[in-house]
């Protein structure tokens, strides 16, 4: 249009769908109250549970934590951005606000990573994980997922490799370029991709040594001497594996669903011709922060277990004349809870020799 002097005005018309942003920030208000309960309510429960005391759960609580803290700074953050289309939190700010999203999202990672290692290392190198995973060897582990997803951003925070800022097309505080230069694809390749890597063939590494196993048991025994006691073993050996397989395909489909679609926008898509399609990938990144407790606590038993005593411990102080109903019913549910969330998750084969399945309980 012009203006009365004849002059050209370029209206200026917002790249992104007024819907599209009010969906965003209702989803993000969404996983802020899923992420926050469910990541808090976890890690409190784990840090109270005996009997899930190990390598195993010092990962899932530092996943957990990187949720929470997603949650808890990040989110609200990126809701006030798509409700006012707009950064209004100043120039700092920005520069903070991703600094801590991809060092948040690169220790969740890592944390994941750790997880992976933690469980090749029990099944095909087991006569190493007592040696490895002792008590201030997890925490260098931890402390190092954490210490090098931030420091692989401090080069960007100090303007010295690209640089973080206000990106005026989206309104987003991201990683810029500064003088022709962007950390982006080396980012992406070693904190999204080598650990995406690592995981997918420690896992298949893990599914063969499983499959391999079986076989082995499975030839030397002879048929003739075959009772209903091995007929129910073989048969839970093999729901086992089922389980294992389908455990694997949560945990990889939803890591991948989450993140690649979001990967591959910014890739395809960098001039954002498509925002409708920049704001669901964005939407399913952030729901990674929620879905970490389900696929760790709420399928299986024993952190349930957990979650039960956190939640109805204060029920049975206060209900004296069923306090014997309810320590009985857990005594019950107890009865045979001696593993971690992960070695539930992804349960294993009963092993030839007898004596390491009671030594792989308790070192797990």
């Amino acid at each position: 249009m012009e203006d009365v002097n004849g002059t050209e005005v370029i209206l200026e018309i917002p790249r992104y769908p007024r819907g599209a942003t009010v969906f965003a920030a209702v989803c993000c208000v969404i996983f802020i109250i899923i992420g926050l309960l469910g990541n808090f309510l976890t890690i409190l429960a784990l840090c109270r549970s005996v009997k899930l005391r190990n390598a195993t759960t010092a990962f899932v609580i530092s996943l957990c934590t990187t949720d929470f803290l997603f949650c808890a700074i990040n989110l609200p953050l990126t809701a006030s951005r798509y409700i006012h289309q707009a950064w209004l939190l100043g120039e700092t700010m920005c520069s903070l606000f991703p600094f801590f999203f991809y060092g948040n999202v690169g220790a969740s990672l890592l944390s994941m990573t750790m997880i992976t290692i933690n469980r090749l290392i029990l099944i095909n190198h087991y006569n190493l994980y007592d040696r490895i995973y002792k008590k201030r060897y997890v925490a260098l582990m931890i402390a190092f997922s954490w210490i090098f997803s931030f420091s692989m951003l401090t080069p960007t925070l100090a303007r010295a490799w690209g640089e973080f800022g206000l990106n005026d097309e989206t309104f987003s505080c991201t990683i810029l370029r500064r003088n022709g230069h962007s950390p982006k694809k080396f980012l992406f390749i070693i904190g999204f991709l080598v650990p995406c890597v690592v995981i997918i063939v420690s896992y298949s590494c893990i599914f063969y040594k499983v499959r391999h196993s079986r076989r082995n048991i499975e030839a030397h025994s002879p048929t003739s001497q075959t009772t209903p006691s091995t007929i129910t073993r073989q048969n839970t050996q093999r729901n086992d594996e089922i389980r294992l397989t389908r455990m694997m395909l949560i945990i990889f489909c939803s890591f991948i669903l989450c993140f690649l679609p979001l990967m591959v926008v910014n890739v395809f898509d960098s001039r954002i011709r498509y925002p409708t399609i920049h704001v669901l990938a964005s939407v399913l990144a952030w729901m990674s922060s929620c879905i970490n407790p389900f696929i760790y606590a709420v399928m299986n038993r024993h952190y349930r277990q957990a979650y039960y005593r956190l939640l109805c411990s204060k029920v049975r102080h206060h209900t004296p004349s069923t306090g014997s109903s309810l320590n009985r019913s857990q005594n019950s549910c107890l009865a045979g809870a001696s593993k971690t969330v992960v070695s539930e998750i992804f349960v294993f084969p009963t092993k030839v020799k007898p004596e390491r399945n009671d030594k792989e309980e308790n070192a797990v």
